[in-house]
């Protein structure tokens, strides 16, 4: 293998080891601390713009399953790993890491000292990076003014269509796709739901001339507060269909209902979060990939309230909005990377469209 560097924003330079494509890539830095559950992460739309590290030190020791692919392609800019397993062993596997990457054009750089990159993350927050085969002399330009922007409509579907129920059809669902993870579309598809899945900047009224029995916002990447078209169409759709905001879609929903977002410091990346649910005190271990949070003071109490803290930073993971029979979640309750214990949001869902209350 090749000698290429990662080269950070603040001029830290380490040098490793080439895989996957060659070449070089710009993108925002972030790690995730999943020990399992890589194949998710590498096609979650969400990372879009960004360079993915791994904390867990060896990645790739099952393999390759695309039935495991949250979408049909790795969308990120980049993987830094501190090894990556060449003789994958797992009876569905298909490929080892490196030629899956190879596959989707992603560049990527081992036998980098991953703890030490983290750390210094975790110290100075999250920042721009290259990786490169060209050692520079200093921090180039074009990495200093990196921003993730457009990635929602990067990833987003270009053309509405219909996934049917696996069995028989109980609710018709519309899933306003700002980069969505098919997990989403799974949970719903085993409740018997039906899914319209639309574009990001589908119009409000197209939305609801589809007469679903509710909406949900999926997740998705970048700032959410970018989308300024999108916010104003889930605005013109609030009060009129029960919603479900997921990740993406949860910070969506509270901008649409006047409350702000703001970037965390370096996210929260893996299956290993702890949110409390303030009405029963109960914890969960929760799956989570964002960069931003919605901010506590700006949510107007009178409309809204906050379902559920992160225990860590005590940031905002949940929203409910009772006079609207909407709710959001800034975890991953399909977990598809992680616990599963929260896919009871989607029975949640599921009962407001029946005409419960929450």
């Amino acid at each position: 293998m090749s000698k290429v560097y990662i080269i950070l924003e603040n001029g830290r330079v380490f040098e490793g080891e080439s895989f996957g494509a060659e070449g070089e890539a710009i993108g925002e830095l972030v790690f995730n601390t999943g020990v399992v559950g890589y194949l998710e992460t590498l096609t979650d739309p969400s990372y879009a713009g960004q360079i993915i590290m791994h904390t867990f030190p060896q990645i790739g020791n099952y393999g390759v399953i695309p039935e495991d692919f949250e979408s049909e392609k790795c969308h990120a800019k980049g993987v830094v790993v501190r090894d990556w397993c060449k003789a994958p062993s797992n009876f569905r596997s298909q490929g080892d890491l490196d030629a899956f990457l190879k596959q989707y054009g992603v560049v990527g750089i081992c036998g980098v000292d991953t703890r030490e990159i983290t750390h210094i993350i975790r110290e100075t927050g999250v920042m721009n990076a290259m990786i490169t085969p060209n050692k520079p002399d200093c921090v180039p330009e074009a990495v200093k003014s990196y921003r993730v922007t457009g990635v929602v409509a990067e990833t987003s579907c270009k053309n509405a269509y219909v996934v049917p129920p696996e069995d028989k059809i109980k609710f018709d669902v519309a899933l306003i796709d700002y980069g969505a993870k098919q997990n989403i579309i799974r949970e719903l598809r085993k409740r018997g739901c039906r899914i319209t899945v639309f574009p990001h900047d589908t119009k409000a009224e197209d939305v609801l001339a589809s007469n679903p029995d509710g909406i949900v916002l999926s997740n998705g990447a970048g700032d959410p507060a970018e989308n300024i078209v999108c916010i104003e169409e889930i605005r013109k759709m609030l009060g009129k269909k029960p919603i479900f905001g997921i990740c993406l879609g949860h910070q969506l929903l509270a901008l649409a209902m006047g409350g702000k977002t703001e970037k965390l410091r370096y996210g929260h990346r893996g299956g290993n979060q702890p949110v409390r649910e303030l009405e029963s005190g109960r914890v969960y271990i929760t799956s989570q990939n964002h960069g931003y949070e919605v901010v506590s003071e700006s949510i107007d109490k009178s409309a809204g309230a906050i379902s559920y803290v992160n225990l860590n930073d005590n940031s905002c993971e949940g929203l409910v909005y009772p006079s609207l029979d909407a709710f959001s979640l800034q975890f991953h309750p399909e977990a598809h990377a992680g616990p599963r214990d929260m896919e009871f949001a989607f029975d949640k869902f599921l009962d407001l469209m029946k005409g419960g209350r929450l």
